[in-house]
C-alpha cells in the first residue's frame, strides 16, 4: 500500500540531503531508499549500489517489497514521483546491509529526527527554531534568515489558498509558480535557476533580499486577491496568480529604472557565504523548502 502523503521534508544528515514524508495515518517518517543509500555509501551510483546490494542479500531483496514503499517525493526537476522509501524499521534493516561507519550514527539521526517530529507536533515553535538553526549551520546571515522565515509563512498562505480554490495537483502547483516567476522576473523557474547556475540547489535559499521581496510581493498579492475573488480551479487561479505577480512585476521594474540596473541578479547564496567555494553545494540542495515548486 502507498504511504499515503502528508509533508514532504528534506532533512540534513551531516550535510546531505534525504527526502521523507510524514505519514500521518501512521505517525511516521518514509525515508527515500536512495538518498540514505548516497548518504551512506557516498556512491555515484546508488540505483546500481541496490541492485548490487540486493544480489548478494538474498533475505532482504525477498522482502523487499514489504519493506519499500512507493511514496512520492519531489524529484530534482521540482516534480513529484513514486520513490521507493522505507520507514524507519525498514531503513533500519536496509542498513544491515550496508557496511558503512556512518550507519550507527545515521540510526541514532533517524531516531532524532522521529522525536523532533513529535515535539513539532506539540509545540510548532520547535519547527521554526529547527529551521533557524539549520539555516546558522548553512551559514546564512541573521537578516537573510528572517526574510526567508517570512516568505515560507507567505508562500503557505498562497498554497493554502490555491488548495482551497481547487486547485491540489503537484503539477498545477508548479504552473502557477512557473506562471508567477514568469510574469514578475522574466522567466520560469528553471530558466531562473538556469540564470544562477543552479542544477538541484533550491532557487529561493540563493534568492537575494531584494528578490526574496518581490517573489513574496507577488505570492502576497495572489494570496488576498484570492480571499477577495474565490476563484474556482486551475484557470481562474491563473488569472488571481497572474495579476499578484503583474504587482510584483512593476515594483520590480520601478525599482531597476531607479537603480539604473537589473535586481534579477546571478549572484547565487553560496557567493556571500563562502566566496572560497569551500562549502559544498549539495549543503544548499532544495534545503527545507518544501513548500515551493
Amino acid at each position: 500500500m502507498e504511504a499515503k502523503e502528508h509533508k514532504s521534508q528534506l532533512q540534513l544528515f551531516e550535510g546531505r540531503k534525504v527526502r521523507t514524508v510524514w505519514n500521518e495515518e501512521a505517525q511516521e517518517w518514509f525515508f527515500s531508499v536512495v538518498d540514505v543509500v548516497a548518504v551512506l555509501t557516498d556512491s555515484a551510483d546508488p540505483k546500481q549500489y541496490i541492485k548490487k546490494m540486493r544480489a548478494r542479500d538474498s533475505e532482504l531483496s525477498t522482502r523487499w517489497g514489504t519493506i519499500c514503499t512507493p511514496t512520492r517525493m519531489m524529484a530534482s526537476d521540482g516534480k513529484s514521483y513514486n520513490t521507493l522509501s522505507a520507514n524507519m524499521q525498514g531503513m533500519f534493516r536496509i542498513i544491515q546491509s550496508i557496511p558503512s561507519p556512518k550507519a550507527e550514527p545515521f540510526k541514532q539521526w533517524m531516531a532524532q529526527v522521529a522525536a523532533q517530529r513529535i515535539d513539532q507536533m506539540l509545540d510548532p515553535e520547535l519547527s521554526i527554531d529547527q529551521a533557524v538553526t539549520d539555516y546558522r549551520k548553512l551559514g546564512y546571515s541573521e537578516s537573510w534568515i528572517n526574510q526567508r522565515l517570512k516568505t515560507i509563512e507567505i508562500r503557505k498562505g498562497l498554497t493554502d489558498e490555491w488548495k482551497r480554490g481547487g486547485v491540489t495537483e503537484s503539477i498545477d502547483f508548479a504552473t502557477l509558480t512557473d506562471l508567477m516567476s514568469k510574469t514578475w522576473s522574466g522567466m520560469t523557474t528553471r530558466e531562473y535557476k538556469r540564470h544562477k547556475g543552479l542544477t538541484k540547489e533550491s532557487l529561493r535559499d540563493n534568492m537575494t533580499n531584494m528578490e526574496l521581496l518581490l517573489n513574496a510581493l507577488a505570492e502576497e498579492t495572489a494570496t488576498q486577491l484570492s480571499k477577495e475573488r474565490n476563484p474556482d480551479g486551475l484557470v481562474e487561479n491563473a488569472v488571481v496568480a497572474k495579476e499578484g505577480a503583474e504587482v510584483a512585476r512593476d515594483a520590480r521594474e520601478n525599482v531597476e529604472k531607479r537603480l539604473g540596473r537589473s535586481v534579477i541578479s546571478s549572484e547565487r547564496a553560496i557567493d556571500h557565504i563562502n566566496p572560497s567555494g569551500t562549502l559544498p553545494l549539495n549543503e544548499l540542495e532544495d534545503f527545507g523548502t518544501t513548500e515551493e515548486i
